[in-house]
Formats: C-alpha cells, structure tokens, sequence
C-alpha cells in the first residue's frame, strides 16, 4: 500500500497529525506543514516524517510549500489540503471583512493553489490523490460560522470540480467531511462558547458528545483511516466523493 509521496498540510496537531502518522505508517514518505515547529518537531519523534514550517495562508506561502515539498520528495504523489482556521466569528452582521479574508485564505485559497500547482505532474504520472478536509459545517450551515461555512462549502465545489478535470487521468479528488471531533482548534470554539454561556468547556463537549446516538464525538484518528483509503490503490474508482465522519448524525 505505501511507497508513494505525500505532502500533508495543517499537520502539526489533530486530523493532520493523525493523518500524518497514517501515511507515514504504510510506507509512504511524508512532508508535514505547519505553522509551528514545536508540533512538528512533537510529529517527527512519534512518526517517521519530515517536516516545514511553513504558512499556507498566503499565495507565496503555498508556492514556498509547492516547491520545497517538489525539492525534497522529488514528486507529490498524494495532497491532503487539511490546513484549516476557525476564527471566532459573531453573527454576520458583526463579521469583519478581515475575518472572511483570513478564514478563505486559508481554508479555500490554500488547497486551491496547492492543487493547482501540484496535480499537472500527478496528471503526467496518471496517477496522484487528492483529499480535501471539508466540515459538515461544508454540508449544511450553522450560526455565526458565516466565513467558515462558506469556506468548507466551496471546498466541496472545488473538490467536485477537480474531479471532473482529472477523471481521465488516473487521479483522483475526493473530500471528508468530520462532525465533531476533539481537536485544539475545536476546543478553542468550546471554550468561547463555555464562556458565553457560563459553563465549563468540558461541559460543551459532553453535550456534544450526547448528541450523537453513539455517545461520543469522533476520534482523529478516525478520519485519518478514511483520508488513508481514499489515498490508496483501493480507491481508484471513488473520485468526486464527499464522505461524511459524523457517527451517522447530520452534524
């Protein structure tokens, strides 16, 4: 199953750090891109990884990754566009344009100009994976989450539409789509909502857990199988595929 290239992004802490240790454990040689090297120094002692520091954020910053994940690997067989921010943001008529600015440069601009300027060697290879980490937040909507929804939406209509473009040539593009699953940014939005409503985080998370009929919110870990399958030789035939991780709820 191992043996290829990939380049993962966002993955010094949860569903990247996860995803990371995946690929890393079949076989395939990784390069990790973060912001902080603490993370990923932590990513390179428990997997056998290289690691960037670098920012997907801007447009020279994913050029900057582009080429040096081409330096060092000498070929991107596999992309996972999992970098992702959740700003806190207030009901949209209090958003600030810099907060949607920010939020799409990462979630939606990043993957797009990773994958513009990668998939053109997957292509003449006839062979390359594409995962986009979306949200459920990217399948239906949700209070004050106006950038953030709106970002995860688009990467699914970025997702089917590379698929379209790359059907003929041996590569594919899918996405994922997580609910709930216990990460540092998503404690940062129990927290805030902790403390707007004057309870304890841990309490956000039990009810979030609760409201799942499995009693529990999902694992990184969990994902990161998935993002792992749709990766591999077995999922040649699933191409423009959101697959959902919520345990069965819509949320």
């Amino acid at each position: 199953m191992g043996g290829r290239t990939a380049l993962v992004t966002g993955a010094g802490r949860g569903i990247g750090r996860a995803t990371a240790i995946s690929l890393a454990a079949r076989g395939d040689r990784v390069l990790a891109v973060a912001r902080t090297e603490q993370d990923l120094r932590s990513l390179a002692e428990a997997a056998p990884v290289e690691y960037l520091v670098e920012t997907v954020g801007t447009v020279d910053g994913c050029a900057r990754v582009a080429e040096e994940a081409i330096n060092r690997l000498g070929q991107i067989d596999i992309l996972v566009n999992n970098a992702g921010v959740d700003m806190g943001e207030p009901p949209i008529w209090d958003q600030a344009a810099t907060v949607w600015r920010q939020t799409l440069a990462v979630n939606l601009d990043a993957p797009f100009e990773l994958t513009r300027q990668l998939v053109g060697e997957m292509i003449q290879r006839r062979w390359g994976r594409i995962v986009m980490v979306s949200s459920t937040a990217g399948i239906i909507g949700g209070p004050s989450m106006a950038a953030y929804c709106a970002s995860k939406h688009g990467l699914l209509g970025l997702m089917r539409s590379v698929a379209c473009d790359v059907a003929p040539t041996g590569v594919t593009c899918n996405a994922v789509a997580p609910g709930w699953v216990q990460t540092s940014m998503s404690d940062r939005t129990a927290e805030r909502e902790a403390a707007q409503r004057g309870v304890a985080a841990q309490e956000v998370w039990d009810e979030r857990a609760s409201s799942y009929a499995a009693g529990r919110v999902v694992e990184a870990e969990e994902v990161a199988s998935v993002i792992a399958f749709l990766t591999s030789e077995a999922a040649a035939a699933v191409n423009g595929e959101t697959i959902k991780i919520a345990l069965g709820e819509v949320w």
